[in-house]
């Protein structure tokens, strides 16, 4: 049997790691242990099976295929090519499958790194929340050679609805990046929106209602009506991830002098956001922001 190892058991990892031993061996490590055993403890049904491991090495020496879900580009280079990496343990012909936002320029050096120890990559960030990791409904935004992406076509389709290929290595990460910063400046223009309409008057699922099924209507419009109107801005995606995310688009923007002044102003409001010590809340949290400046309360 295919062996799969999994590294990072976070709001997506730990799902997207059980939805794969539901058909694959998976092996799976994290630097906190209580995550690892809550990932064990929660096996799903499945041909497969989930076991432990006690290293980042013992996970690159042991699969065929190591997925990553890590927080950002500093985690993914230390995974790869630091002390004990998968770039020093990983057999010729294995591969890499980096689930992560990760920036495109640190991926294509992770890949020609990898590809002098005969290690094969692929970038693919994954979109639609924690309930899209439970559900194995992510959209997957791949990068990389496509005989590779072939070869992982069944891994991928454990854990998402939506694969595309967007071309190679370092695309996906690309896809990801735009992805995010659409997804970033909705949630903002929503909850500047919202403020509006309840500073002006509106009851604020009344206009929920008026508006969800016309032209504004979206997933981040009801994933943030529902956090405003309940008061539950538990993550889920985070300001703090989003804020970061916001950042390497920015970057890739600057470096093929790209203006996105839109997102430049929503990089702010998530900065501001996390200024404000929400940081750690869902993306809806933002309308805080609003509702401080302007003494009101969106739902509740």
């Amino acid at each position: 049997m295919t062996v799969i190892g999994f590294v990072g058991l976070g709001v997506m990892g730990k799902p997207m790691a059980r939805n794969v031993s539901r058909v694959f061996k998976v092996l799976v490590y994290d630097l906190d242990p209580e995550r690892v055993q809550q990932t064990l403890t929660e096996k799903p049904e499945g041909s497969g099976s989930l076991h432990a491991a006690d290293s980042v090495r013992a996970v690159g020496a042991s699969a065929d295929i190591v997925v990553l879900s890590l927080p950002g580009s500093p985690v993914v280079r230390s995974v790869v090519q630091g002390e004990g990496g998968l770039a020093e343990c990983m057999r010729p012909g294995s591969i890499v499958i980096d689930t992560s936002t990760t920036e495109p320029a640190v991926i294509q050096e992770l890949h020609s790194l990898l590809a002098a120890s005969g290690v094969e990559m692929l970038d693919a960030p994954v979109s639609g929340g924690e309930r899209g990791a439970i559900d194995a409904s992510l959209s997957i935004m791949v990068g990389g050679s496509e005989p590779v992406f072939q070869q992982c076509r069944e891994v991928l389709n454990t854990m998402g609805s939506t694969i595309v290929h967007v071309g190679e290595i370092g695309m996906g990460e690309v896809a990801k990046l735009i992805n995010n910063l659409i997804v970033g400046a909705t949630f903002a223009v929503v909850a500047e929106g919202f403020a509006l309409g309840v500073r002006s008057g509106l009851d604020p699922a009344v206009l929920y209602a008026a508006i969800r099924n016309g032209w504004a209507g979206s997933r981040v419009l009801d994933v943030s009506a529902k956090a405003m109107l309940e008061r539950n801005f538990t993550p889920g995606g985070t300001v703090d991830i989003h804020w970061k995310d916001l950042g390497y688009a920015l970057s890739l923007a600057s470096a093929e002098d790209v203006p996105t002044p839109v997102t430049a102003m929503t990089y702010e409001v998530f900065k501001a956001a996390r200024a404000a010590g929400k940081g750690a809340s869902a993306q809806p949290a933002i309308i805080q922001l609003w509702e401080d400046l302007l003494k009101l309360q969106v739902g509740g």
